[in-house]
């Protein structure tokens, strides 16, 4: 049997076909933020507001599913390829019965805009999004099926070539949505829900129609049979994805609560805030391919019975992706005011949101440690210990400190979004930390000791 490839190879192999392929998304976001800045303040804060509803209702959903790639992982590593397929199905189940409960949120959100205060101007536009967003929420979770699944056997490039084909159709969607072309109304900011539906659809279908026809899937057996919804696999499924979903809930709540807190300091500083998010957004696309590769690495080489192989793994990941960020970082911390004044010409959101910028250049480096480790411990199928350490750090932390340094003056007169911010980066030092010494004690106690040699 011939050796595997070096992890660096291997980590390279996997990982920048998904820098690429969540770059393209990430890259959604900042054209939907460019053309909707380029409309009002109003739109490029209700924009910014309804994405980030989106992103806690869609993420929490996506987190369930993602347990599907550390299965496959294991499986591919064990060579179980036959099993691989039939999870594939199930997981399809799984992601219909979330696609309706994630419809039904977006489309009545009072709830969650309740805590935002939000003038009727902007309530109204983010209304209006919000409606045409929940449209994309079935089309993306099943595409989320398809990542998890190639991704998990080592075939990342495909999910990088349907994500690029998505940003080809981003402006020209948002072009004929938000203005009124082609016998479209002019929608404004909403145009942008609409048009991210439109993509997720179409990318969604020509996934799975590559993974019909591809023959190098064949052996996986996806479209092998019909198989019924089977408890005893969705309990599994949710064994580990209901803590990884509740994961990725703290961690966009935290981020979503955040913006919908800044937002009652008006439109200009809830735009500038929109503006730093992104960017922050934007460059975590680094950790998070980094992350992924990692975990799907620690995966297949845990299926495969290497348990030294998979701590290298995770400790080479982590090496690479706080390398990554410090480079990152120092480019945001010394060019945040051209960076402000890209995304926006009104002069006082472009001072407030370079000031943030300043803060989002450490929230960078505190990001990449966390996004990496925590990835790798899916890798592990270890996600209830790192629920905990999440909800403590960014709930607590993170959510109430930022509520007490931006809106009170519990601490001395109220930072605003600066304190939020502030309060952000030292919730993900505390998370990075905890996540960091779980992984080093568990990938310790699984490497066996080494065999005693006797005289």
């Amino acid at each position: 049997m011939a050796a595997p490839r070096s992890l660096p190879r291997e980590l390279l192999h996997l990982a920048w076909p998904v820098l690429i392929a969540q770059a393209a998304v990430m890259a959604n976001g900042v054209i939907d933020t460019l053309m909707a800045g380029r409309l009002s303040s109003l739109d490029l804060a209700a924009v910014g507001i309804g994405a980030s509803i989106y992103a806690t209702i869609f993420v929490t959903a996506m987190g369930v599913l993602l347990a599907l790639t550390p299965v496959v992982a294991h499986h591919y590593g064990a060579g179980r390829f036959a099993e691989i397929g039939a999870d594939v199905r199930q997981c399809a189940w799984l992601a219909l019965a979330l696609s309706m409960i994630a419809f039904a949120v977006l489309k009545h959100p009072d709830p969650l805009l309740n805590f935002s205060r939000l003038t009727p101007e902007v309530d109204l536009k983010v209304r209006a999004y919000l409606d045409g967003v929940a449209w994309a929420v079935p089309g993306a979770l099943f595409f989320r099926i398809f990542f998890g699944f190639t991704t998990g056997i080592g075939r990342p490039r495909p999910v990088m070539a349907f994500n690029l084909a998505g940003l080809l159709l981003k402006a020209p969607l948002n072009w004929v949505f938000m203005y009124g072309h082609l016998g479209f109304p002019a929608m404004g900011g909403a145009g942008c829900g609409w048009s991210s539906a439109v993509i997720m659809w179409t990318i969604a279908t020509l996934a799975w129609l590559w993974c019909r026809r591809d023959a190098e899937y064949a052996p996986y057996g996806v479209f092998a049979r019909f198989d019924p919804p089977r408890l005893a696999a969705l309990r599994e499924f949710l064994v580990l994805g209901l803590p990884m979903g509740v994961t990725f809930l703290v961690d966009v709540t935290a981020f979503t609560f955040m913006a919908l807190f800044i937002a009652r300091l008006g439109p200009e500083i809830s735009a500038a805030h929109q503006i730093a998010a992104n960017v922050a957004v934007f460059v975590f696309m680094v950790p998070l391919a980094l992350g992924s590769a990692t975990g799907v690495l620690v995966g297949q080489a845990l299926g495969a019975g290497d348990s030294r192989r998979s701590r290298h793994a995770g400790l080479l990941g982590l090496a690479v992706g706080c390398a990554a960020a410090a480079v990152l970082g120092s480019a945001i911390y010394f060019g945040a005011g051209p960076l402000a004044r890209a995304y926006t010409a009104d002069a006082q959101v472009a001072a407030a949101a370079a000031t943030l910028l300043s803060i989002v250049a450490f929230y960078h480096v505190a990001d990449a440690v966390q996004a990496v480790m925590a990835q790798v411990l899916r890798g592990y199928k270890r996600a209830t210990a790192p629920m905990v350490i999440y909800a403590v750090a960014l709930w607590g932390v993170g959510l109430g400190g930022g509520y007490l340094l931006g809106l009170t003056d519990t601490f001395g007169a109220a930072r605003g979004a600066a304190g939020f911010w502030m309060a952000a980066v030292a919730s993900l030092v505390i998370a990075g930390a905890g996540v960091l010494a779980y992984f080093l004690r568990i990938s310790a106690q699984s490497i066996p000791a080494p065999a005693t040699i006797s005289a």
